[in-house]
């Protein structure tokens, strides 16, 4: 089959316009088959008339195609559209297991944008079909569009009760189609990793193991921070109203194109999905179903999942809570890469990630829980990389030895707001400074800081607080490695940082900088007051490195950018904390 690059649509922090251009159409009764649209060379499937590559390109080689629709689990008459891959050799009989996923960039035109020149199935995961040979080893693969997107009706709903009930009516349709064994698996990246967290969280039976590469946790988190908004709280919204609206292919059959055609005839749906990420308040209801780690208590759903600790896209905010309410089996790569695949590559070649053996693990991933097949190869439960490239394998995570509790002291900064900057501040002093620097004694032994740090303290005064932690050598070479902000508006905050694996060398000093929001991507209101911090503490989940046991793995190359973006040189001042050695295991 022919290959194009992944499309942009995985970054959702991409900046669209609203674009329409719909068609309109009727309404058709669920799951009839309509006559495909014909192109010379190019079929498209019905339900009832399976395609080969053969017949349209844009199939993969060892698959045929079938077109579905079926109606979402929530009563509200929304329509839902399912691409189905089989085997293209399944006997009548033949019965496999399903590999699922479910989102918003599977319609027949294109990802973001018109990329194809006829309808057919989307590609965003043939590399996984192909990595895996996902139809020879014996599976389905069924792309659904959840509600709003490609030949699926209904308001696009970001995570939220509709996009639920949508998840669990493709669970539930997949595993009762009489080609189906009745496992189901998830199967996403980003949006669709979203949607498998959200699968976990609706306890179908049938739902067997979850594939999530860098998924979003908890999306207000993702796209605020205690009440300051980074700006894809509107950028999020503004991509998914133009994947919503794309214009579909002429050759496309006619239920398709009318679903499409949704929003035109109800304008109400992009005016509402524009509305709901700009709530600052994290407690609305908006953002409570919208929030897979704060719905996932008493979950057991088989995961196996990617998380970059330096993601500029979906941040590694709200992932320990998940997986402290998440009770089932965990596996894992987490480290420092940026929003890519488990498979992706660098233009040299190099695993962006640093493992070659994602498709090896995902499939057996899932032939040992759709399948009931035994692994052949042990793999690491956790496979973990901290700053410095340095692989280590772990039962869970963050597997910490201690939690040291920092006084930080008192002092006071300027809310002045510079501004997002190239690099960070040099640390300035004095009275009308945006911020202050607390340091630590030199590390007496290599320490990591693992898992969630958090800063607590009281604050007098109206505006903002950003708290960011430096790793700082004797040269005052820093690099900043974690931070987030703060809108000031209640006297005692307790603010969660981003989860981190980041380790400490011998020698080297922390540094916590607190103040006015200086850097990195925010959408702050300065309010040029004087703010006064009072008894803040910094909470620190600390690992010793010394007890690593060591797996396989290189440097991830993202790790290098990282450090030259985040990179700082500051003047060490007088340590008043100490960080304690991560000790002995309990």
């Amino acid at each position: 089959m022919r290959k194009r690059p992944v499309a942009g649509a995985a970054a959702l922090l991409t900046v669209c316009a609203v674009t329409c251009g719909l068609i309109s159409a009727a309404v058709a009764a669920p799951d009839q088959a309509a006559d495909g649209g014909r192109t010379e060379g190019a079929a498209v499937a019905t339900a009832t008339d399976p395609i080969t590559h053969e017949e349209n390109d844009r199939v993969p080689e060892g698959a045929r195609w079938t077109q579905h629709y079926f109606p979402s689990s929530d009563g509200s008459k929304t329509e839902l559209h399912a691409d189905v891959l089989l085997p293209e050799k399944l006997p009548a009989d033949g019965k496999v297991p399903v590999v699922l996923s479910a989102g918003a960039y599977f319609g027949h035109s294109g990802e973001l944008e018109i990329e194809e020149e006829h309808a057919g199935p989307s590609e965003r995961f043939q590399d996984f079909m192909e990595g895996t040979d996902l139809f020879d080893k014996g599976y389905a693969f069924v792309m659904v569009d959840t509600r709003g997107f490609g030949g699926s009706t209904g308001c696009l709903d970001l995570g939220g009760p509709g996009d639920q009930a949508d998840v669990k009516a493709a669970i539930d349709w997949s595993s009762k189609q009489p080609w189906s064994t009745g496992a189901v698996g998830m199967y996403g990246k980003s949006f669709e990793a979203y949607t498998g967290l959200l699968g976990n969280n609706v306890k179908h039976d049938a739902l067997k193991a979850v594939v999530a590469q860098e998924p979003i946790w908890d999306l207000y988190q993702q796209l605020h921070s205690d009440g300051v908004p980074r700006p894809n709280s509107v950028q999020v919204p503004t991509t998914y109203n133009r994947i919503a609206t794309l214009a579909q292919l002429p050759d496309e059959d006619e239920r398709y194109r009318t679903n499409a055609a949704y929003e035109e005839k109800h304008p109400e749906c992009l005016a509402l999905n524009s509305y709901g990420p700009s709530i600052g308040d994290p407690d609305d209801p908006y953002w409570k179903e919208r929030s897979p780690a704060g719905n996932a208590k008493g979950t057991d759903t088989p995961l196996l999942f990617t998380q970059g600790t330096t993601e500029t896209n979906t941040l590694p905010v709200g992932m320990e809570e998940f997986l402290d309410h998440h009770n089932g089996p965990q596996r894992a790569w987490i480290g420092p890469w940026d929003h890519v695949r488990g498979n992706d590559r660098t233009q040299d070649g190099k695993f962006a990630m640093g493992r070659a053996t994602w498709f090896e693990e995902t499939l057996s991933f899932f032939d040992e829980h759709l399948k009931g097949v035994a692994p052949k190869t042990r793999y690491p439960d956790y496979a973990v990389q901290d700053n410095l490239g340095k692989w280590r394998a772990e039962k869970t995570w963050p597997a910490e030895n201690r939690s040291a509790n920092l006084r930080l002291g008192n002092g006071s900064y300027v809310d002045s707001g510079a501004g997002s900057q190239p690099a960070p501040p040099q640390g300035g002093t004095g009275p009308d400074a945006g911020s202050f620097f607390v340091w630590s004694e030199p590390l007496a032994a290599d320490t990591r800081v693992t898992g969630t740090p958090r800063v607590t303290m009281t604050a007098e005064g109206e505006g903002n607080v950003m708290v960011k932690l430096y790793d700082v050598g004797a040269d005052g070479n820093a690099v900043a490695f974690d931070e987030r902000v703060s809108r000031l508006d209640r006297d005692r905050l307790d603010i969660d940082l981003k989860s981190t694996d980041w380790t400490l060398r011998a020698g080297h000093r922390l540094a916590v900088e607190i103040g006015s929001v200086r850097t990195g991507d925010w959408l702050d209101t300065p309010s040029k007051q004087k703010i006064r911090i009072s008894g803040a503490r910094l909470h620190l989940p600390l690992d010793n490195p010394a007890e690593d046991t060591a797996t396989g793995g290189d440097r991830a190359p993202f790790l290098d950018t990282f450090m030259q973006i985040n990179a700082a040189k500051l003047k060490p001042g007088p340590a008043t904390f100490s960080v304690p050695p991560a000790g002995a295991r309990d």
